[in-house]
Parts: C-alpha cells; sequence; structure tokens
C-alpha cells in the first residue's frame, strides 16, 4: 500500500482546460507536477526579464533625455557665447574705428600746429627782417638810464654825454621836428607797422633831419653838444604809449 501511495504521488499531474471565447472547440492539456514548475519557472523568468528590460528601458530613455537635455543647455550656452563674441567684435571693430579716427584728428591737430608754428617763425623771421620795426637803442653813445617806462611816465629817460648821437630806431619818415617850454627838441618818426618814435631832448643839439625826410635805422636824428644832456624816448604803438623795452627785448 505504502508502494503504491508514493507511486500515486509521483505520478500526479495538472489539467489546463482552454475555452474559446468564439464558442469552438475547447482544449484540454495535461501536464505533469515537473513540467508545471518548469512552465511556471519559465513563465517567472520571462515576466522578471520583462521587468528588468522594461526597467533597463525606461533607465535608458532617462538617461538618454537628461543627455539631451544636458546638450540642448550646453547649446543655448554656446549661442549664447557665440552672441557675446559677435557682439565683441563688432565693439571692437568700433573701438578700432575710433582709435583710426583719434589718430587722424591727432596727426591733423599735429599738423595743424606745426603749419602754426612755421607760420609763425616765418611771421618772426619777417619780423626781424622788418627794419621799420623801431627796436634799435635810440644813442650810439654810453648813456645811463635815469628812470623807467610807467604809466605816470610814459618814456624812457636816459643820460646822453657829448660822445654820441640820438639815431633813429627804425626806418620811417621824419613827421615832426619842433620844441616846447620843456624840450629844446622834439623829433618824431612814422614807422610802418603801427609804430611811432618820439626823441625829446632837453638840451640844446644839433639837428640833422628835417620833417619830411626818410630815414633807416641808425640813421643820425640829433647831435649831442654837451654832457649830462637828457633825452626822453618814447614809442607809439598805435597811438599808445609802450614800454620801449619790451620792443628791445621782444625785437632782438
Amino acid at each position: 500500500m505504502k508502494r503504491q501511495k508514493q507511486r500515486h504521488q509521483h505520478n500526479e499531474s495538472f489539467s489546463v482546460l482552454l475555452i474559446p471565447n468564439t464558442g469552438g472547440e475547447s482544449r484540454q492539456f495535461h501536464l505533469t507536477r515537473l513540467s508545471f514548475r518548469l512552465y511556471v519557472g519559465v513563465l517567472v523568468f520571462i515576466l522578471l526579464a520583462t521587468a528588468g528590460a522594461a526597467a533597463w528601458t525606461t533607465y535608458h530613455f532617462s538617461r538618454q533625455e537628461g543627455v539631451r537635455s544636458q546638450l540642448a543647455g550646453q547649446e543655448e550656452k554656446i549661442e549664447a557665447l557665440e552672441a557675446q563674441v559677435q557682439t565683441l567684435e563688432q565693439e571692437k571693430e568700433t573701438l578700432l574705428a575710433r582709435v583710426e579716427t583719434l589718430q587722424q584728428e591727432s596727426m591733423a591737430a599735429a599738423d595743424a600746429e606745426s603749419a602754426a608754428q612755421d607760420g609763425e617763425e616765418r611771421a618772426e623771421s619777417v619780423s626781424e627782417k622788418d627794419t621799420s620795426i623801431p627796436r634799435r637803442y635810440p644813442y650810439t653813445g654810453i648813456s645811463t638810464v635815469l628812470s623807467d617806462y610807467s604809466e605816470q611816465q610814459p618814456y624812457l629817460s636816459l643820460n646822453t654825454n657829448a660822445d654820441g648821437n640820438v639815431v633813429a630806431t627804425g626806418d620811417g619818415m621824419v613827421v615832426t621836428v619842433e620844441s616846447d617850454d620843456t624840450y629844446a627838441h622834439i623829433i618824431e618818426v612814422e614807422h610802418n607797422n603801427g609804430y611811432k618814435t618820439r626823441y625829446l631832448c632837453r638840451q640844446e643839439a644839433k639837428t640833422q633831419m628835417q620833417v619830411g625826410a626818410q630815414v633807416q635805422a641808425g640813421d643820425i636824428l640829433l647831435t649831442v653838444l654837451t654832457d649830462d644832456t637828457q633825452l626822453d624816448y618814447q614809442i607809439l604803438f598805435e597811438e599808445e604809449a609802450i614800454d620801449p623795452l619790451t620792443v628791445f627785448e621782444a625785437k632782438g
């Protein structure tokens, strides 16, 4: 009886009935315990494999989405950097154009300054050659300055001796030869460029020029006859008295 029971347990099987929902013929399958376990194991394996594949696919897809998102972010950054580079290039071109403009302006200003200096030098050269400007000293001998030019005394006062002469300080024409209660001799010479000179002698001297005479710088106007003869020398520019020393210094 024991052997029959064991043999009965060993031959235990399972039946699977398949009934179609279309009304067709039903089918029945008989499975042994071992076959059933094998099919169940295969089914479980397939389910686990399917679940693992689904999980891996989901993970892989999610990772790809993350990579795509990162790539999109990187592309946006690249586009932003390219826009910045383009902006910087435009600013660079603008700055280069500005620098070129400034260089041209600087060169033009330097040329203008050089031309102005050349003009001044030419003007000074012409001025120095213009002997009508009264820049010569009015006495040929040894003299001493009694008083300088001032607003109260608009002339240079000199003490002269009989060893020298009063001379024209620039080219011009004698327009006045006279005297008054203060000065024994008054001689005026009109020059070009708005200048006029006056030679005022307090003591007797010998007049060498007449009204209308053309004189050059250095021509004798008065011959001093005695020592301690006072000569007051005045320069007028456009009828305004100016310090003779400024003309001497500025014009050599």
